[in-house]
């Protein structure tokens, strides 16, 4: 056992052991995106006791596991992976149904966010068993946490996780173009050999801030905050900026002032059209904010029915 969790695994059978842990469940566990440290008591207790483990990578799960004092036989890892897992999801389901306990992680992080988890998840669910995530950490959240990234309005709060990008040019070009559009804070991923194309390309954004967070909890991490079109300069200043593995935020920015012409068309539309359906044209013909357009026009409703009360008094 390795001496420097040994404590730590006390300490999760103390702290998480008394929880119920049903049998025929599927338990999705998120594990460190690089500091080893970052595992919670709870994912320790779950993964020394479950009967089989599913994983991303077999080899590399193992070498998680040697680190905690966790040796497993190879018997009870089953690689699930993007290339097999639908096929491999029966093979979980059928475990889960003799009455298995199965942990499932990915290679780091939280596994169906960007990882593979989700049609394994989805397929669990479809047989009628059960799921329980153990949170933990989060390469996304981590970023966000940091990146000040300040939401100027209501309209513009929240986030929108677009993950990685298509990696031709042409197709790229339009995807950014759509998110220069969004108001929301963009989380996307990147990988350090295609982080200067990408930084390129996000140039067009202009002044937009734009927070790169690199090598998140490991040794060389590194945080910065520079506007879209000055990514690629600052890149170039160190070779080591180009490595490890890339979160990148695209800060909100305030929506340009259209609620002048997006009531125009919004009561143009609610005269012929459903509530929602006039909302959604009106904000796409006009580009202000859908939710404000909406509840503009439920002002607008009330407006006329009490109008419509009114007359119906005289």
């Amino acid at each position: 056992m390795s001496a420097s969790f040994a404590s730590a695994l006390t300490a999760a059978h103390e702290a998480a052991s008394a929880q119920h842990y049903p049998q025929g469940a599927l338990y999705v566990v998120a594990t460190p995106i690089g500091n080893l440290a970052d595992i919670s008591l709870r994912a320790l207790h779950v993964l020394q006791t479950m009967d089989s483990i599913a994983c991303e990578d077999t080899r590399h799960t193992q070498g998680l596991l040697r680190s905690y004092g966790l040796d497993r036989p190879n018997s009870q890892l089953l690689a699930v992976h993007q290339h097999n897992e639908a096929e491999a999801a029966q093979q979980v389901i059928a475990r889960l149904q003799q009455g298995q306990r199965v942990a499932y992680v990915s290679d780091a992080g939280t596994p169906g966010v960007s990882d593979p988890g989700a049609r394994l998840a989805a397929a669990v669910q479809a047989a009628g068993l059960r799921t329980i995530p153990l949170p933990g950490a989060s390469s996304i959240t981590a970023a966000l946490s940091v990146a000040g990234a300040v939401a100027p309005s209501q309209a513009s709060s929240g986030f929108l996780f677009a993950g990685f990008l298509a990696s031709k040019q042409g197709e790229r070009a339009t995807q950014i173009q759509q998110l220069g559009l969004e108001a929301r804070c963009c989380v996307l991923l990147e990988a350090p050999h295609r982080i200067g194309e990408l930084a390129q390309a996000l140039a067009v954004l202009g002044p937009r801030p734009v927070t790169l967070a690199r090598e998140i909890t490991k040794q060389f991490e590194e945080i910065v905050t520079q506007p879209a079109d000055q990514l690629t300069a600052w890149l170039a200043g160190s070779p080591q900026r180009s490595r490890g593995e890339f979160v990148v935020v695209l800060h909100p920015v305030a929506l340009q002032d259209d609620s002048g012409e997006g009531l125009r068309v919004l009561r143009l539309l609610l005269a012929e059209l459903p509530t929602k359906l006039a909302v959604r044209l009106a904000a796409d013909i006009s580009g202000a904010p859908r939710n404000e357009l909406y509840e503009a026009a439920l002002k607008i409703k009330r407006e006329s029915a009490a109008e419509g009360d009114d007359d119906s008094d005289a």
